[in-house]
This record gives structure tokens, sequence and C-alpha cells, in this order.
């Protein structure tokens, strides 16, 4: 049975002036740091009445927070147990997968004509920089760098609509997004590879169908094989 959620070291006192946040955004933020940091894992159990000790507040601000959480697909609730770390559900990570991989393809592809030199310079020295991070094995910094990148390519794109959607897609899948990686670490040569590849297209003004359709399948080959990934895990848990 998956243990409640860990205490951290000392009160993290929080007041409703702290960077104006209210109590109930305040307990939102951490506790959404530590599922994503994975500090708190899949299965965990959320206390009320612990995690509001710890943060020196009431139960009421902390329960709109794992509410908000729950939400957004990062808590879940169970009979008997109450409140835990939501785990990943292999057909909600793939269907919020190739949503994203939409997005992104079109994101790319409409920028693409559009992108400075230095824009692009940009987004090869945060390849080189992912490549590094790879060689490390570092899935947390891999990830955000990743997020970078792609941003640093969607982002010429003049449709503010499109890159706002992006932003909020990126942000809400942060927990999906971390353990990609982490779940298939070969992905991470292949993934360096596959911008190379994304920022020669672009650079060689290739045809805007060509860097959709690339920027879409390099995002689903991620999600194919963290999806085969926890599918097997599955497989073996139940054996």
């Amino acid at each position: 049975m998956a243990g409640a959620v860990p205490a951290v070291a000392g009160r993290c006192s929080v007041t409703a002036a702290q960077d104006g946040a209210s109590k109930s955004e305040i307990a939102y933020r951490h506790l959404r740091q530590q599922i994503v940091e994975r500090t708190l894992a899949p299965g965990a159990r959320l206390v009320l009445e612990q995690i509001a000790r710890e943060l020196d507040m009431s139960v009421v601000p902390v329960r709109e927070a794992i509410r908000r959480l729950e939400a957004e697909g990062y808590v879940s609730y169970q009979r008997n147990v109450g409140a835990q770390v939501a785990s990943i559900d292999p057909d909600q990570y793939l269907n919020s997968m190739e949503a994203l991989a939409l997005l992104e393809g079109f994101a790319t592809a409409s920028g693409a004509r559009l992108i400075s030199a230095a824009e692009l310079d940009r987004a090869r020295a945060i390849n080189q920089e992912l490549k590094r991070k790879a060689e490390q094995g570092d899935a947390r910094a891999y990830t955000e760098l990743n997020r970078e990148f792609h941003r640093a390519l969607c982002g010429a794109s003049a449709n503010a609509h499109l890159l706002g959607l992006l932003e909020r897609e990126w942000s809400r899948l942060d927990l999906i997004r971390r353990s990609s990686f982490a779940l298939v670490p070969e992905r991470y040569a292949e993934s360096f590879a596959e911008h190379e590849a994304l920022l020669r297209l672009v650079a060689c003004g290739a045809a805007e169908s060509t860097v959709e359709q690339f920027a879409r399948e390099h995002t689903l080959r991620t999600a194919r094989a963290a999806v085969a990934s926890l599918q097997a895990t599955a497989e073996e848990e139940e054996q």
C-alpha cells in the first residue's frame, strides 16, 4: 500500500502575502511541484491534516488545492484510501500526447517560414545542450530543455492563440513529459537526432506540410515508446 505524503524538514510556514498568492494557490504550487518532480510518487497518499501542518495553514486551502490538482489529472480519489497521486494511464497519456503532437506540429510548421537566423541558432544551441544532458542521463533537465527547444521553434509562429494553447498544454502535461524520457531513456539519442533533422528541414525551407508531419511524428515516437513501457510495466505487475 502506498505511503502517505513524506514529511518535509521543518514546517513550511506560508502566508497569503507570499508572492501575492492565496494559501490555496501556495498549497497547489507546493503539491504540484512535488508531484511533477516525483518527490511524491504515483500512489502516494495525500493526507490533508499532515500537509496543512507542514504548510502551517488550515485544511481548507489544502483541500481546494487537491481538488484543483484532481481536475488537472495529478490526483485521484480511491474508496477507503482518499486522495493520492495519480498514476499515468497509458490510454490517457497517448490521447494527451497525440493532441500535443498536433499543436506542436502545426506551430513548428507555421513558424518555420518566419523564424529568424538568431532564433534558429538558439534552437541549435539548445539541442547541443540537450545532447550533454542525454549523456548525463538527466531526465528532468532534458525534459525542461526539450520544451525550450520546441518553444524556440514554435515561438516563431504568428498565431498567438495557438502559442497560448501550447503553453497551457506544456504546463498541464508536465508530469507526463517528465516521465517520458525516464521511462524510455533510449529516446534521448533518438530525440536529439530527430531535432537535428527538424532543424535542417526548417533551415532549408522545406514545405510546411513536410515540417509539420516530421514535428508531429517526432512527438508521437516518444509517446508510443513511453506507452509501450507503461504497458509492459503494468503486465509485469499483474503477474
